[in-house]
C-alpha cells in the first residue's frame, strides 16, 4: 500500500465576516509520489486548502501532517522550503535572471555558489531548454510558456519532497498548455514528487491526476477516487453533472498509446521506385503505403495516385502529410491528431523518431470499450484512497 506523505485532519479555515467557513473540517490523506487534483466550482475552497498546506493561509482548525509530523504549528518559513510552489501567475522576480530566480530558495538554504549554478543548469535542461542560452535572460525575454517552464524549474531548485501546483497551466494558450502538461507528465514519470494541484477543469484533472478530489462548498469531498473510477462510477448526480457529457471521450485522456497494441501498416523505402512501390501496394491490400527514410523515420502517405504522379521525385515528397505522436501521448490528443490530419491514422515514434506502428479509430474505439469493461470489474476496494 502506497505511504501517506500529507494528512489533512479536520482542517477549517472561517474568514472574517463570513457567514459560513471556506474550508469546513476536511480530512484528506494525500499518497506519496502521487498527483492528487483539487477540482470543483468556483468558490468551493479547493486553492484555501492547497495554501493551507504550506500555511500561506493558517488554518482556523485542524491539523497538517507532513511525514507524520504534524507541521501545523512548526515554523511556516521552514515548512515553505520544503514545499515547491507553482501559481498561474508564475511569480517570477522580473528584476532577477532565470538563473537567478531559479536560486531563490537554494541561497536561503545556504548552498554554495558551485552547487546552486550546477542545480540551475540541471533544472533548465530538466524542463527542455538550454542553460546556456537562457540562464541568464529576463522573465520578459521569455514567451508565456517558457516562463511558467521556469516557474516549474524554481519550484523545484530545493528538491523538494511534495510540490503545491495552483492552475499551473491555466493561463497559456491552448497548444502550449498541451505540451507543457505532457511534458510535465514526463518529468513526474521521472521524479515521483507529491503533488498537490488545483485546477477548475474536470478534463485537465482527468489528464493529469492519479486521484481527484471532486468538492463542493466548503471543500467538502463529492468523491475522493481515481481518474477511472469517477468517470465510471460517479458518486452522485453533482459528481456526474460536474464531469459532463462525454465520459467516453474523457477516457482518452487516461491510456496512452504505450499502454494499447498497436496496428502495423505497410511500409515502403523513399527511394523505392514508383513502379515498385505501386506493386507492393497493390498486394497490401491498402489504399496507401508508409514512406520511411533511411533511418525508418516516417515521411508520408503515398497513394496509387501519388505513386502515378512521382515524376522521378522521391516518394516523400509526393505524398500526404503524417500524423505523429509518441509512446506518451494520450489517446485523447492522438485523437485529436488523427482529426486534423489529411489521413486519419496516427503514426507512432520512438524516441529517435523511428516508425514503431499506427493507431487508427477501431484502436480508439477498443479502448475506450477495454476501459469501460476493466473498471466495472474491478473491486471497489482496489480503489479506496490509502488509510
Amino acid at each position: 500500500m502506497t505511504a501517506t506523505k500529507i494528512r489533512l485532519d479536520a482542517l477549517t479555515k472561517r474568514f472574517p465576516g463570513q457567514a459560513r467557513p471556506a474550508v469546513q473540517e476536511l480530512s484528506l490523506d494525500i499518497p506519496e509520489g502521487e498527483i492528487v487534483i483539487f477540482v470543483g466550482p468556483s468558490g468551493c475552497g479547493k486553492t484555501t486548502t492547497m495554501k493551507m498546506i504550506n500555511r500561506l493561509i493558517e488554518p482556523t482548525s485542524g491539523r497538517i501532517f507532513l511525514d507524520d509530523e504534524d507541521v501545523t504549528r512548526v515554523d511556516a518559513d521552514r515548512l515553505r522550503r520544503r514545499i515547491g510552489y507553482v501559481i498561474q501567475q508564475i511569480g517570477l522576480f522580473p528584476h532577477q535572471t532565470i538563473a537567478q530566480n531559479i536560486a531563490t530558495v537554494p541561497k536561503l538554504l545556504g548552498w554554495d555558489r558551485k552547487r546552486i549554478a550546477e542545480r540551475v543548469d540541471e533544472l533548465i535542461t530538466t524542463v527542455g531548454m538550454d542553460p546556456a542560452a537562457y540562464r541568464d535572460r529576463y522573465p520578459k525575454q521569455l514567451s508565456g510558456g517558457q516562463r511558467q517552464r521556469i516557474g516549474v524549474a524554481r519550484a523545484m531548485s530545493a528538491d523538494p519532497d511534495v510540490m503545491l501546483m495552483d492552475e499551473p497551466f491555466g493561463a497559456i494558450d491552448p497548444i502550449t498548455r498541451d505540451r507543457l502538461q505532457n511534458e510535465f507528465l514526463r518529468l513526474q514519470a521521472e521524479i515521483r514528487k507529491t503533488i498537490v494541484f488545483v485546477t477548475h477543469d474536470i478534463d485537465e484533472a482527468i489528464k493529469m491526476g492519479d486521484r481527484i478530489a471532486i468538492l463542493r462548498e466548503g471543500s467538502e469531498i463529492a468523491q475522493y477516487d481515481t481518474p477511472e473510477r469517477i468517470l465510471v462510477d460517479p458518486a452522485d448526480e453533482f459528481v456526474a453533472d460536474f464531469i459532463g457529457r462525454g465520459a467516453s471521450l474523457k477516457r482518452l485522456s487516461l491510456s496512452r498509446v504505450r499502454d494499447i497494441p498497436l496496428g502495423d501498416w505497410p511500409t515502403v523505402a523513399d527511394g523505392t521506385d514508383p513502379e515498385q512501390a505501386h506493386r507492393m501496394l497493390a498486394a497490401s491490400g491498402r489504399s496507401s503505403l508508409l514512406v520511411l527514410d533511411a533511418q525508418r523515420r516516417p515521411r508520408s502517405w503515398v497513394t496509387a495516385e501519388h505513386l502515378r504522379r512521382a515524376d522521378g521525385r522521391p516518394l516523400a515528397e509526393v505524398g500526404l502529410p503524417l500524423a505523429t505522436v509518441g509512446p506518451a501521448a494520450t489517446l485523447s490528443d492522438t485523437l485529436n491528431e488523427m482529426l486534423t490530419a489529411r489521413y486519419s491514422t496516427a503514426v507512432v515514434v520512438d524516441d529517435a523518431g523511428g516508425y514503431g506502428g499506427v493507431v487508427d479509430i477501431d484502436t480508439i474505439n477498443g479502448a475506450i470499450r477495454g476501459m469501460r469493461t476493466a473498471e466495472h470489474e474491478r473491486p471497489r476496494g482496489d480503489l479506496e484512497p490509502p488509510s
